[in-house]
């Protein structure tokens, strides 16, 4: 519903709105809450697992089994489908635990004057033109127009993205969901509910839509190809059928069972165990993964877009350097903690710089269990740290006896404690009051601010005569003729390990630019510090960016770039601009300024400890511990991943040409050869013996340097996966198959053109059958690695291969000795002549696997697994 620009006039602010006038208007704006968030129902979801482009061409598949009179594999072919489905479904709803609801950010109750009087309401109740009570540490519960404010500052960080807190005055506007810091204020809503710039933003998030992942326009690339041979296959045997005379209905139901075993029916399952295979090894390193196919985009990875405050940084001022008249004393500790290195002439003289600086302050730092932590301004908190590190005790509070609060035209706020008045602010608000020395700090401010140190001085004054007076007069008499005590530089230190981490990823061929809403001349102070910083420099601010997107795209298309005071929907063109250049783009963030461009990009990375609700709901990764390093872990985890999925995908593929030759060499001989296997044994083979292979696959460790590489820009299926599995480990399969079974048939005495004996083919069967699943055993170990032999690798290094081929050669048994197992699959176990030859799939494969290897060219090769 509309709502006036600004606060209506209902009548003083003193008095507020009178109960009747709040109730029509809540009546006419509604109630002051943010509109939820559009979800997807858990079943709709679970429809999506069973209905996406693969799944469908599983039911396809299930659908021509039911019509060729295969309802056995029909049904198989189902069960697939739905406990993959079921699986995935409970995979991607474990991982929404970490998203909280949006309505979270406001507070429950608000201090409001109606009638008079000053009442507790729930924030729903608030309507435009309410008289709302604010004081330190409260959440504001709508916008609001400031009419009185006492030294107010307020935290809008999650808004903005900038760190440090604003300072507010009378007629200023604060924002719904930020925080009062410092002070207290009175002020009339401008408007509550959808209306906010809270709910605009978050409107924004909702309205985006994440792209399709790299994995899902690779898989239905995969599928599509697939499906379209196994079509093509299909109907090239039942022209085939027709010819060698065999009835139409009968080649149509043949076609059709060709064309079923062609689907590799284990590789929706394998896929999706091993995405959560990679997002449970994640979680064990403090990155959730919220969407599992963000597991393999992740290794594709090629910009991330850092936000600054929390992610690069540590969110905790921290004051790092004290100048007096002695020298410069430097300040070396770890959070909050009191205690910490301290070096430089003059510490006795800086902590005098500390305490008075304390004593013009309200924030201070509380040991929360075994934690500090600051409570109110976090510079505030700052100088009482430093303080203590400079004391080596707990200072004394002392209270004042008259305060004039900081304000954004004076900058600076002062005290009066005893007969002493302290002050401290902005250099060149303070510097001006003093006499003498205070002219010698002039160029050690100069010196700070060029290291991207937030400044502030700090003056003193005893108080003449009777203190009676001087606590009635002006703040201009109060202040006049301060002693110049110090200057006090404060930073939000980088996060430990941090430049090592950015190293990492440039070595991994990523690229990283800091998109952030803090001031430029501090962005790009961190951004030196860290080593994040580009050559040639490059430091814009959100309103130099071309409205052109190729333009710009060519602007921010290069490493260590850095872009200050973005708006969330500057951050979104960021995102989508690189994205138009052919990036992958990973975008961090942890206020509700960056929902939008989280769920913009590839991949959205959310802060888990700092972050806000909305930030964790739009993304796609969640840092539970708010590590930068931690998504460099993760990127290699996806890489993992994503050669885990080549390496099942060759496995699997290898089968299929095993599988398929038996009908290309019964077409040739125009249906003179017999069948080798079935379309029940294809079944048995790709989602009986080799599932469990390929899911020790999908499990595969990262390899050793698989962040000393760019990102892979590859196919899952290109021409070096097809040559290896059509030219070399298929064919050496399907070969050792073929005489497997041959020697059985011939040796039994068949003839070609003569009626085979049913017990004889069925022996010969179960003799490919064997070759087929012997070989595949052979070919999970060759998989592990394109270009590493298995023996170099280690035997032992899978322990879930060990594991998953050992069930493998405990199915085979099944299949084969299990009567009414054989006797469904249509084989019996094999004589020892074929039995001898299928077991030579084994050295066969790791020959052909060794030769093909040895063949790479080394620069091709090198040590890579994958």
């Amino acid at each position: 519903m509309t709502q006036p620009a600004g606060p209506p006039a209902p009548g003083p602010v003193a008095a507020g709105l009178s109960s009747q006038r709040a109730a029509a208007l809540l009546r006419e704006t509604g109630p002051n809450v943010l509109p939820a968030a559009k979800t997807v129902s858990r079943w709709r979801k679970l429809l999506g697992e069973l209905t996406h482009f693969f799944a469908l061409m599983l039911w396809c598949a299930a659908a021509l089994a039911f019509i060729a009179g295969m309802p056995e594999l029909g049904v198989a072919v189902i069960l697939v489908v739905i406990v993959n489905g079921i699986f995935a479904h409970v995979q991607q709803e474990r991982a929404q635990h970490a998203a909280a609801k949006l309505r979270g950010l406001l507070p429950a109750d608000v201090s409001v004057r109606r009638d008079g009087r000053l009442l507790r309401v729930h924030t729903s109740g608030l309507v435009p033109g309410d008289a709302v009570v604010l004081t330190a540490g409260d959440r504001v519960p709508a916008d609001v127009v400031l009419a009185n404010a006492s030294g107010c500052a307020v935290d809008e960080s999650m808004l903005t993205g900038e760190s440090e807190a604003v300072a507010k005055s009378s007629g200023d506007s604060a924002w719904g969901g930020t925080f009062l810091v410092n002070g207290e204020a009175d002020g009339v809503v401008s408007r509550t509910g959808g209306n906010t710039r809270l709910a605009g933003i978050a409107a924004l998030t909702s309205g985006t839509e994440s792209p399709p992942t790299p994995l899902a326009l690779e898989l239905r690339r995969i599928v599509r190809l697939i499906a379209a041979v196994a079509l093509a296959v299909a109907g090239f045997f039942f022209l085939v059928s027709l010819l060698v005379g065999i009835p139409w209905r009968d080649a149509f139901l043949f076609a059709i069972g060709v064309a079923v075993a062609l689907i590799p029916e284990g590789l929706l399952p394998t896929v999706t165990l091993s995405l959560a295979m990679g997002a449970q090894r994640m979680a064990a390193r403090n990155a959730l993964v919220r969407n599992l196919e963000a597991v393999e985009t992740l290794g594709s990875t090629t910009f991330i877009c850092t936000d600054k405050t929390g992610t690069l940084t540590q969110n905790r001022m921290n004051a790092v350097e004290v100048f007096t008249t002695d020298g410069l004393v430097k300040i070396t500790g770890e959070g909050y903690q009191p205690v910490a290195d301290v070096a430089g002439p003059g510490i006795p003289a800086a902590a005098r710089v500390a305490l008075a600086a304390r004593a013009a302050s309200q924030g201070r730092v509380m040991l929360r269990g075994d934690e500090w932590r600051a409570e109110g301004d976090p510079m505030e908190a700052a100088i009482d740290v430093l303080s203590r590190r400079l004391s080596g005790s707990e200072p004394d509070d002392e209270q004042p006896l008259r305060r004039f609060a900081f304000d954004p035209r004076r900058r600076r706020e002062s005290v009066i404690v005893g007969t002493t008045v302290f002050v401290k602010g902005a250099p060149e608000s303070v510097l001006p009051l003093c006499s003498g020395s205070a002219a010698a700090a002039a160029e050690e401010v100069e010196a700070m601010a060029s290291r991207g140190l937030r400044i502030m001085a700090v003056a003193a004054r005893t108080l003449p005569g009777e203190l009676q007076r001087w606590l009635g007069s002006p703040v201009a008499e109060v202040e006049d003729g301060l002693e110049f005590l110090g200057l006090i530089a404060l930073h939000d230190p980088p996060r430990p390990d941090v430049a090592e981490v950015i190293k990492t990823a440039r070595g991994a061929g990523i690229r990283v630019g800091m998109i952030t809403g803090d001031h430029p001349a501090t962005a790009a102070a961190i951004a030196r510090e860290i080593g994040l910083m580009g050559s040639p420099e490059t430091v814009l601010e959100g309103f130099q960016l071309p409205e052109d997107e190729q333009i710009l795209g060519a602007l921010l298309d290069r490493d260590g770039i850095v872009v200050s005071r973005v708006s969330p929907e500057q951050k979104l063109r960021v995102a989508r601009a690189l994205q138009s250049r052919g990036h992958v783009v990973a975008m961090t963030g942890d206020g509700v300024n960056d929902g939008p461009a989280l769920q913009e990009a590839d991949i959205g990375v959310a802060m888990g400890l700092s972050g806000t609700d909305v930030a964790r709901e739009a993304a796609d990764l969640v840092l539970l511990d708010d590590h930068f390093a931690t998504i460099v872990a993760a990127i290699e985890q996806g890489r993992a991943t994503y050669s885990n999925i080549r390496r099942f995908l060759t496995y699997h593929l290898t089968d299929n040409v095993a599988e398929l030759t038996p009908f290309v060499i019964w077409a040739l001989s125009g249906g003179q050869f017999p069948l080798a296997l079935g379309v029940l044994q294809i079944l048995a083979l790709d989602i009986g013996t080799d599932l469990l292979p390929a899911l020790a696959l999908g499990g595969e460790a990262p390899s050793k340097g698989v962040l000393r590489r760019p990102p892979e820009r590859r196919h899952l299926m290109d021409r070096a996966l097809m040559f290896r599995v059509f030219c070399i480990l298929g064919p050496v399969e399907a070969a050792v198959a073929m005489a497997a079974f041959s020697t059985v048939l011939f040796g039994g005495g068949w003839a070609r053109g003569e009626p085979h004996d049913g017990g004889l083919l069925m022996a010969a069967s179960g003799a490919a059958f064997t070759a087929v699943v012997l070989g595949q055993l052979a070919n999970a170990f060759a998989c592990r690695s394109a270009s590493v032999p298995p023996w170099r690798l280690g035997w032992l290094s899978n322990r879930l291969l060990l594991g998953a081929v050992l069930a493998e050669l405990g199915a085979l048994a099944v299949c084969l000795y299990v009567t009414p197992v054989s006797s469904a699959l249509g084989h019996l176990p094999p004589p020892l002549q074929g039995f001898a030859v299928a077991t030579l799939a084994v050295p066969a494969v790791f020959a052909a696997d060794w030769i093909y290897k040895r063949t790479l060219r080394p620069g091709k090769a090198g040590s890579r697994r994958t």
